[in-house]
């Protein structure tokens, strides 16, 4: 029980983004014997299992004009950091029709 307390308590941090919000995920990346930290930035699409041990976020972003999503599980070991960039308005959990947009159609009413 104390060990499921501590994993909560060493990561609440992170829980402070929602769906339709930009973030920079900051990954641990081990090439051979050597670990570096890689930045995956992009629109937060889904969080799925809130508050439970097996959590999981969806990232999208587009690069060179193909969509590239990533699912995160939140309290992974290779997950350095996450740092909202811009706080979105949306009126939906789940972001699943930004699949089909692109461009100007792919943006989100950032808060103020």
């Amino acid at each position: 029980m104390n060990l499921i307390l501590t994993k909560y308590n060493s990561k609440s941090h992170f829980l402070k983004f929602k769906s339709g919000d930009t973030i920079i995920v900051h990954i641990k990346v081990v090439e051979g014997n050597k670990e570096r930290i890689q930045q995956f930035e992009g629109i937060v699409i889904q969080r799925k299992s809130i508050n439970t041990d097996n959590e999981t976020f969806t990232v999208r972003k587009i690069s060179n004009g193909v969509g590239v999503e990533k699912i995160f599980p939140i309290y992974s070991p290779m997950l350095h950091d996450i740092k909202v960039k811009k706080v979105g308005i949306v009126r939906r959990s789940k972001l699943y029709y930004l699949r089909n947009k692109y461009g100007r159609f792919f943006k989100i009413k950032e808060k103020i």
